[in-house]
């Protein structure tokens, strides 16, 4: 298993976000939720459209039990996310039953492989130029190195991502020894 990264540029993220379209709305999807929720990838091939949809319509939480740790998390979904779902489910899925996958593969109505994901993630990313090594895990990366740079306690993405240790979340999240510095360098007392 080789070290994946966060995408830490917001320009690359949202012209991912346009290749994935042009390819499908499921695709881009399968980015939003992963970049927005902190979700693995596993729990996120896992989710069923009625998941995500109720009689009311989008839900403004998922509750999963997590296939790596079996702890039930509730996540919220934030109003953009929960537009696309809509908007996904409309166009792609106008007929979908609530016990199918979310996340369907063209060949067979079974949800798309892991590897499968990879590799449109991938294709996107370099596409848009991105040359780190990307990969499924990188979008829950990419959730915790923005939480941290908006100002989320680390403590607290520390909990979201389930570590044991904040200076795992760091190392995790691709926060270097030279950021950390450029704090200390940059006050100027």
């Amino acid at each position: 298993m080789h070290t994946v990264h966060p995408i830490k540029d917001r320009e690359k993220i949202e012209a991912m976000k346009k290749i994935l379209r042009a390819s499908s709305l499921r695709d881009e999807l399968l980015f939003t939720i992963g970049i927005n929720t902190g979700l693995r990838i596993s729990d996120i091939l896992a989710l069923r459209v009625g998941d995500v949809r109720n009689q009311k319509g989008v839900v403004e939480r998922i509750e999963i039990v997590e296939k790596k740790t079996k702890k039930t998390r509730v996540v919220a979904l934030n109003r953009k996310t929960r537009r696309l779902i809509e908007l996904y489910l409309a166009q792609e899925r106008p007929h979908a039953r609530g016990d199918e996958p979310l996340f369907r593969s063209q060949k067979g109505g079974r949800a798309i492989s892991r590897q499968h994901a990879h590799y449109i993630l991938n294709r996107a990313a370099k596409a848009v130029g991105i040359v780190d090594r990307i990969g499924t895990h990188s979008l829950r990366k990419t959730f915790g190195y923005f939480a941290y740079k908006q100002g989320t306690d680390l403590a607290m993405i520390q909990k979201i991502l389930n570590h044991s240790s904040q200076a795992e979340t760091l190392r995790y999240i691709g926060i270097t020894q030279e950021q950390i510095d450029e704090v200390t360098a940059g006050l100027d007392l």
